[in-house]
């Protein structure tokens, strides 16, 4: 299985959310922590993904007779690089879609399944707008926005901290100039 289908499944993404931010974690731990997935499931996922190198196993341990292994994400093998991108068909992309969807959907749900969650003093927002933009102006926008995550992308799990998540989505909605059409 290439890393692209490794990545783009509704479970799988929400695995390799719970491991960002350099976390090394057991399986038990990530069935904790994603209580709403069968822990079959799980562990059928996570095998998937370690035998796919998108995780690797950081310690084992002999806990009660069995070997549980601490497992962490090997962040360069989480990226889908350009010429991957550029080669997916648009089925491909409407299954990724529908992927990060699901799991954002997913994490959503299990967010506010969780004791005390309080989605204005947890500064939950998801708002959505249009902005007219040139190809050119949405790169430039793109890179700024990279630019201004990956100054927080490297921080670490600390007493202050909760990880976020973050899922901008661009598409234009319409074709250049077809607002001028429907005049």
């Amino acid at each position: 299985m290439d890393t692209l289908d490794l990545l783009l499944h509704p479970v799988r993404l929400r695995i390799t959310w719970c491991l960002s931010g350099g976390r090394t974690v057991t399986t038990s731990d990530l069935c904790a922590q994603l209580p709403d997935v069968p822990k079959t499931t799980l562990y059928r996922h996570v095998g998937l993904l370690a035998e796919g190198g998108i995780l690797e196993v950081a310690d084992e341990q002999r806990v009660h007779g069995a070997v549980e292994r601490h497992y962490r994400l090997r962040q360069d093998r989480t990226l889908v690089d350009p010429a991957a991108a550029a080669a997916m068909t648009l089925d491909d992309h409407r299954h990724g879609f529908a992927a990060a969807m699901a799991a954002l959907l997913a994490e959503f749900n299990a967010y506010l399944d969780r004791d005390g969650a309080n989605p204005p003093a947890d500064g939950v927002g998801y708002k959505q707008g249009t902005l007219w933009l040139s190809t050119a102006e949405m790169t430039e926008l793109a890179g700024e926005m990279v630019a201004l995550l990956r100054a927080r992308a490297g921080n670490q799990a600390a007493a202050d901290r909760a990880p976020y998540l973050v899922s901008p989505i661009f598409f234009p909605i319409a074709r250049p100039g077809q607002q001028d059409e429907e005049r």
